[in-house]
């Protein structure tokens, strides 16, 4: 069992097993502003095309393709849903800067969305599908503007757009800004920036998809009515908004380290990105730590990633890992950025967290592994984020700092609270399975199986507990 496992927050999930403490802990649980629960629960910039074209100058995935036969569905959907991933930040930021509309943005590059589904199945993909966003997205704009009557000065503003490097970091801002329910804050950031779906971001909040489209509809109508500037605000203006892009910052890697659907297993350029607006914010704010700690701690899980899969793409936990693989310059670089952090003297939750990996990234094997520190650092995160999912991780990292009859108890009085994580599910499992009680931890098995659509984490619970899961 990796102790780290309930929840690889820090790693969006460290090697899908159940027990992979060693990340920190699984942030889609401890986000929402607090709340583990509720309401029940473009780089292309520049084309000429418009949306009745397919191509770009001509070039468009045509016969012959990946893009066309009996496949053409599918691959148009994982596609568009890599583009609206990849270039929504740059679409909707540009427009944004642009038009000063946020709420027109956003729209404007749905029905671009839209489009693209409509077309591309037909007529192919193009071989530039940022820029065909961005070209609809503005046609769109466009056409909105013209219905509501405004004026020509603002429709020749939307035939001269193009990203900018920062329109990401200035539209996490926007969505972040303390004029929006901090509830909607989220949300609204993941869709927005991150082009998360509706099913992941309800995933990520513990939310329904009900919850969070009422969540975002509202916060885009606040957006236009408190007139939110779009800029990356002043050192002294911060305020909670900091924390909300360091929290959406921290999803957008769990997302790509270790992606929620069904899809890719990892999809390392969201990670990497994370990691890269992440370092953005360390520069611009450098006497700010927590971003500094967020930081360490996506550095020092990315030192890991050639261990996490073995030869056959399946998921190996951190207890088996070959401690080899791991980037020793990443580590080191990640600890340092610990303790530059520590410096100011203000220590929080992502600085605590990056402690906690690099106890396991610093250790030399599992079996040397400082438990005690884990769970004393542990003790201390609860003071900045109480949680269900770090008590879950704090219980993991107790059943190698005590055992297992300790461990199990503060995991069974979390039932109620994470019923519907899987990783609770998947911890239990193999916990029960230590403890000799194999009929039920199979049963906690199946729960998780029957929670998670990622097929490396279905493949590791099917071999840790047999086949027969579903």
């Amino acid at each position: 069992m990796d102790e780290g496992g309930a929840m690889d927050e820090g790693s969006g999930m460290d090697e899908g097993s159940a027990m992979d403490e060693g990340s920190g802990m699984d942030e889609r649980r401890t986000m929402d502003e607090g709340s583990a629960r509720d309401e029940g629960s473009a780089r292309d910039e520049g084309s000429a095309m418009d949306e009745g074209s397919a191509t770009d100058k001509g070039k468009a995935t045509g016969a012959g393709s990946p893009m066309s036969g009996g496949g053409v569905v599918n691959d148009v959907e994982a596609v568009l849903t890599a583009a609206c991933r990849e270039e929504s930040a740059r679409v909707i930021g540009a427009l944004t800067r642009h038009l000063g509309r946020f709420d027109l943005a956003e729209e404007s590059f749905q029905d671009a969305l839209m489009a693209a589904w409509e077309h591309w199945p037909g007529a192919g993909v193009p071989a530039r599908p940022g820029a065909w966003l961005m070209q609809v997205a503005r046609n769109r704009a466009i056409d909105r503007l013209r219905r509501e009557g405004r004026g020509r000065e603002k429709m020749l503003a939307a035939g001269r757009i193009a990203p900018l490097p920062d329109d990401p970091l200035r539209l996490m801002f926007t969505c972040c800004h303390p004029a929006l329910a901090a509830e909607a804050r989220l949300p609204l950031t993941l869709r927005a920036v991150c082009g998360f779906s509706t099913a992941q971001i309800a995933h990520a909040l513990l939310l329904s998809g009900a919850a969070v489209d009422q969540r975002i509809a509202r916060a885009r109508r606040r957006v236009a009515e408190a007139g939110i500037p779009y800029r990356v605000p002043q050192a002294d203006e911060l305020d909670e908004r900091l924390e909300s892009v360091l929290a959406v910052l921290y999803l957008m890697f769990n997302e790509g380290y270790l992606a929620s659907g069904d899809g890719a297993v990892v999809r390392r350029e969201m990670a990497a990105e994370a990691a890269s607006l992440t370092h953005q914010l360390t520069v611009l704010y450098p006497a700010e730590p927590e971003p500094l700690g967020l930081w360490a701690l996506m550095r020092l899980h990315e030192a890991r990633v050639r261990a996490r899969f073995d030869g056959d793409g399946r998921m190996v936990r951190l207890m088996d890992q070959d401690r080899t693989l791991w980037e020793r310059a990443m580590i080191a670089e990640g600890v340092a950025a610990i303790e530059q952090a520590a410096r100011a003297g203000r220590p929080g939750r992502y600085q605590i967290e990056a402690a906690i990996v690099a106890c396991h990234a610093e250790a030399a094997s599992w079996a040397e592994t400082d438990w005690q520190q884990i769970v004393l650092l542990y003790d201390l995160l609860l003071r900045h984020v109480d949680t269900p999912v770090v008590r879950l991780n704090r219980a993991i990292a107790l059943r190698s700092a005590v055992g297992i009859e300790a461990a199990l108890a503060e995991v069974e009085a979390l039932g109620p609270d994470l019923d519907g994580y899987h990783l609770y599910h998947a911890t239990r499992a193999e916990l029960l399975r230590e403890a000799g009680r194999p009929d039920e931890a199979r049963a906690a098995a199946r729960r998780a199986f029957a929670l998670t659509a990622n097929p490396a984490e279905r493949a590791l619970l099917t071999r840790e507990h047999g086949t027969g899961l579903d």
